[in-house]
């Protein structure tokens, strides 16, 4: 399957809502289009899922087969995966290198996730109470077991369009569910090369069925469907709080990840060389289109001086630029209106005495590209891009002075999604971790990341952690089995 035919197909999808373009952020012109699929596709594809999920045709295979299918999935991937890469660097702009290098561990997701298919078990419990209704416990015994949901319903991101959906798509598939899947609406291309991948490794029809339209109209119709079982959603917070809402009809459980506001810890003992260059390209890499991107960086005030120096000579020396520049590091945003929403923020950090260090403008170019920005002088109490999720390449940069100073400037946010502390003191290091209100913790590294650690959010950044035993435990339920002897 070529880039083109992927195109091609796009626009030949059947749907009854509007017609939707699918715009090169890089060049501002529209790549194809394709029709959003409507109520009645929402229908359908549910539909065809519980079918799917009833007739056990998934999860009743054992787990040692459905494992083989899944690594056919990954050697598929493998196969296209400069295909891949070329749909999500067209799509987001993001440099080419940057999507070969996400695409061997999107495979990787069906690789690790086959291995549980074969171990999630329950547990048999020796029961330890006397008396009861019924007399005695001592002839009973108890144990659990893990079973799929059911129909699940998978709406991931543009800011990584395959690596989110396979993030979510492997650990359904290896619990058992059926699933419906709902790309961002910016970003359908590379999710219709995955589908084919799927199908064509063997996983049975309706198991996994794609859909493509807005937010507003697919999207809200499978959050509010009565036959979906679960939802797992990423992206904003504020759109995380409609789905709750919509999950109230049938109870419907949810998973979130959410939006972030990370902070990042520098000291005065840190390799002020490496925690300089990582914490700019920890907010400037894919223009702060990240969740866990560090927004807000804390400085010892002793080094302040040099961190805001070093990180604002890094911005001003990154190369913003579409996949066939050469050199450059630093994708555009993804539409003209997150643009709109970047600028926005700025220019009311202007009006608000921000001190603006570097950037803080639109790049003079065709293309939705903003100047990787350093700001000082921001104030924590009133400032709005200080407080709220911008996911755009601006960081604010604020000094303190003792541990209890910075960890209550790292945890005064709404949001917990990741945080980051530079020290070279392992002690202080350890204790800050603990301390930090945030659901990965990085120390003297940022933007890692493994199949087998979990990752989830605090406070208003999710619900649930993907990743892990416990991301393939997320698309499960677990019953209790009494029986007496």
């Amino acid at each position: 399957m070529t880039l083109q035919s992927v195109l091609d197909d796009l626009r030949k999808l059947p749907g009854t809502g509007a017609v939707i373009p699918v715009i090169d952020p890089v060049t501002e012109e529209p790549i194809t289009e394709f029709t959003d699929c409507g109520p009645e596709a929402v229908d359908e594809a549910v539909s065809r899922a519980r079918a799917s999920f009833e007739s056990g045709v998934w999860h009743a295979m054992p787990g040692r087969e459905r494992a083989k299918i899944m690594w056919r999935i990954a050697d598929l991937m493998d196969h296209y995966a400069e295909d891949l890469a070329q749909l999500d660097s067209l799509n987001t702009g993001m440099p080419l290198a940057q999507a070969q290098m996400i695409v061997p561990t999107c495979a990787e997701f069906f690789r690790y996730y086959a291995g549980w298919c074969t171990k999630v078990n329950g547990t048999a419990h020796e029961v330890q109470m006397t008396g009861g209704i019924s007399g005695a416990y001592a002839d009973m015994h108890a144990y659990t077991l893990k079973e799929p949901y059911g129909v699940v319903g998978l709406i991931f991101p543009w800011n990584g369009p395959v690596f989110n959906a396979c993030a979510k798509i492997a650990p359904a598939l290896a619990a058992g569910c059926s699933s419906i899947v709902k790309p961002a609406e910016e970003t359908p291309l590379s999710a219709l090369l995955l589908d084919r991948i799927i199908a064509e490794a063997g996983v049975p029809e309706g198991v996994v069925n794609l859909l493509n339209g807005y937010g507003y109209t697919a999207g809200a119709a499978l959050t509010a469907h009565p036959d979906v079982e679960k939802v797992a959603f990423t992206g904003s917070t504020e759109v995380g709080k409609e789905i709750v809402r919509a999950s109230a009809g049938n109870l419907k459980k949810v998973m979130l990840e959410l939006g972030g506001k990370s902070p990042v810890l520098i000291y005065d003992d840190a390799d002020l060389d490496m925690a300089i260059m990582m914490a700019a390209m920890g907010i400037f890499i894919h223009s702060g289109q990240g969740c866990v991107c560090g927004s807000r960086i804390f400085v010892q005030r002793g080094v302040y001086e040099r961190v805001v120096e070093g990180i604002a000579t890094v911005a001003k020396n990154l190369k913003l630029g579409g996949p066939e520049e050469e050199g450059a590091m630093i994708s555009p945003l993804i539409s003209a209106k997150q643009l709109t929403r970047v600028l926005g923020y700025l220019d009311e950090g202007k009006r608000d005495g921000v001190e603006i260090v570097t950037g803080g403008e639109r790049l003079d170019r065709r293309g939705y590209f903003v100047q990787p920005t350093v700001l000082t002088n921001v104030d924590p109490a009133t400032s709005r891009l200080y407080k709220e999720e911008i996911f755009g390449p601006v960081v604010t940069i604020l000094p303190f002075d003792d541990d209890d100073e910075a960890v209550a400037l790292a945890n005064d946010t709404t949001y917990g999604l990741a945080a980051t502390a530079w020290t070279t003191n392992l002690g202080r290091a350890h204790r800050i971790a603990k301390r930090l209100q945030a659901g990965t913790v990085t120390l003297n590294c940022q933007l890692v990341f493994d199949h087998a650690v979990p990752f989830g959010g605090y406070k208003q950044s999710g619900w649930g952690h993907e990743f892990g035993r416990e991301g393939v435990e997320a698309y499960m339920q677990t019953k209790s089995v009494w029986a007496q002897l």
